[in-house]
């Protein structure tokens, strides 16, 4: 690869693209019970993304991931057209071996610059107690402004920009 050749250097801008809404999921990462229950939700890039993106921008030809297993994980080497750079994540407690591949080739295209994004968007909340998201909040979550600080999103999907007390 070379950085310099124009062609290479449109491949790597349009690989590293902000993500579309359809690229973007959504997971509870923990909620809180009581007189005020929330739920946070974090955004992150489902691994399938991250293929259909190298595909799409460099041709499945020119590109490869290759994995290793670490003490409590999994290092991925994800090579572009020669070049490559590596990370690595810890094995999930559901699917352990898979989600650690997902998760690590996750991390290896963050390497990359893909989704870097997602680590400026906004606290989400939603008001209430959700183990999983209904329709009404993922339709809400597609739509959010990203620019904002902070997301409370109502049980029924409703949007405001007030913080939990």
């Amino acid at each position: 690869m070379n950085i310099n050749n124009p062609n290479m250097k449109e491949k790597l801008i349009k690989f590293t693209e902000p993500l579309t809404q359809d690229e973007i999921v959504w997971k509870v990462q923990s909620f809180t019970k009581g007189a005020s229950p929330k739920t946070i939700v974090v955004p992150y890039i489902d691994n399938r993304a991250v293929m259909n993106r190298l595909d799409s921008c460099f041709g499945a030809e020119n590109w490869s991931a290759s994995f290793s297993e670490l003490k409590d994980g999994i290092k991925c080497t994800l090579t572009i057209e020669g070049v490559s750079k590596e990370d690595g994540a810890d094995v999930t407690k559901i699917e352990p071996t898979k989600g650690g591949i997902s998760d690590s080739m996750k991390r290896a295209a963050t390497q990359w610059g893909l989704g870097r994004e997602l680590y400026d968007y906004p606290k989400v909340f939603i008001k209430g107690e959700h183990r999983f998201l209904s329709e009404p909040i993922k339709k809400a979550l597609k739509s959010i402004d990203t620019s904002a600080p902070v997301i409370v999103i109502g049980e029924n999907g409703s949007i405001n920009g007030q913080p939990f007390n």
